[in-house]
């Protein structure tokens, strides 16, 4: 049985690429934070889920876990690395604190580094392995090559992320592990929960900042009711683990149309557009 590791699966895009794994016939080892989801997991995906209990800025414990999932594979080599779990950090640049700023990258930055890292000789770096190399597959976002007001924090994380997939990309082609990039654009899932709206604004509001983040909020419920479900990331994360020759990017995106006119355009007519619909210009 092929084995797979995906980090974030507590909900969301993680858990429903887990389900889809398995369902398909893979072991899964899953990442999360608490006992509790572990178990919550554990019981809904049955034996060939394996849940891993840790935080991916955590390397101490990421460590412990890439050893826990060398002694179930004893010389096996690991068929795919699923780096999903991520969060988004909203808010102007000149009010976010550097507390708020450095854990956005903490997560989808270093927890990359430091889960890619861990389990690299497994998926194929180490050579006396057993089986084929494996695959990483990052989880991006549309953020990761289209930046908008009030998302700063979260594109730098992501088009950083994407510098550093091509990068290792080309790194990895020494051991035949290959490195795609997933690129979701609004999804169902609970990130979108997490925004604290009531608090962003209140922050913002003394600000010039209000009314447009406001906009921005209200924009993000809107994309959340019309964003595509968690199932269309895990069918493609499964397709791209049985193809033999995937692409090295994919875009998901339910908003492909309005995002494809924004990036062929000259930048600053699509400055002009989306500060006019976000109410950023002074008229």
């Amino acid at each position: 049985m092929k084995s797979i590791v995906v980090t974030g699966v507590s909900s969301g895009i993680g858990r429903k690429i887990a389900q889809t794994l398995v369902a398909g016939g893979f072991r899964v080892f899953g990442s999360v934070r608490k006992p509790s989801d572990a178990k919550a997991v554990t019981a809904e995906l049955g034996e060939n889920f394996v849940p891993l209990t840790f935080d991916v800025t955590d390397r101490k414990a990421v460590d412990a876990a890439a050893a826990q999932v060398e002694g179930v594979l004893k010389g096996e080599k690991l068929a795919g690395l699923v780096n999903n779990a991520g969060i988004a950090v909203v808010g102007a640049v000149q009010t976010l604190s550097p507390d708020e700023f450095q854990n956005q990258f903490d997560v989808n930055l270093m927890g990359v580094f430091h889960c890619t890292q861990a389990f690299l000789d497994m998926l194929g770096a180490d050579t006396s392995r057993t089986g084929e190399a494996g695959k990483i597959i990052n989880i991006s976002s549309v953020s990761g090559d289209l930046a908008m007001p009030f998302m700063g924090a979260y594109n730098m994380s992501k088009f950083g992320l994407e510098g550093f997939s091509e990068a290792l990309r080309r790194e990895l082609m020494l051991f035949d592990i290959d490195v795609i990039v997933v690129a979701p654009g609004p999804i169902k899932t609970p990130i979108w929960e997490k925004f604290d709206g009531d608090k962003l604004t209140k922050k913002a509001a003394n600000s010039s900042y209000k009314k447009p983040l406001e906009r921005m909020l209200s924009f993000s419920e809107q994309m959340e009711q019309t964003g595509l479900p968690p199932e269309v990331i895990a069918n493609r994360v499964m397709a791209i683990l049985q193809d033999r020759k995937p692409k090295t990017r994919y875009t998901i995106d339910a908003q492909w149309v309005q995002n494809t006119i924004l990036s062929r355009f000259p930048k600053r007519v699509a400055d002009r557009m989306i500060a006019k619909q976000m109410g950023l210009r002074q008229e």
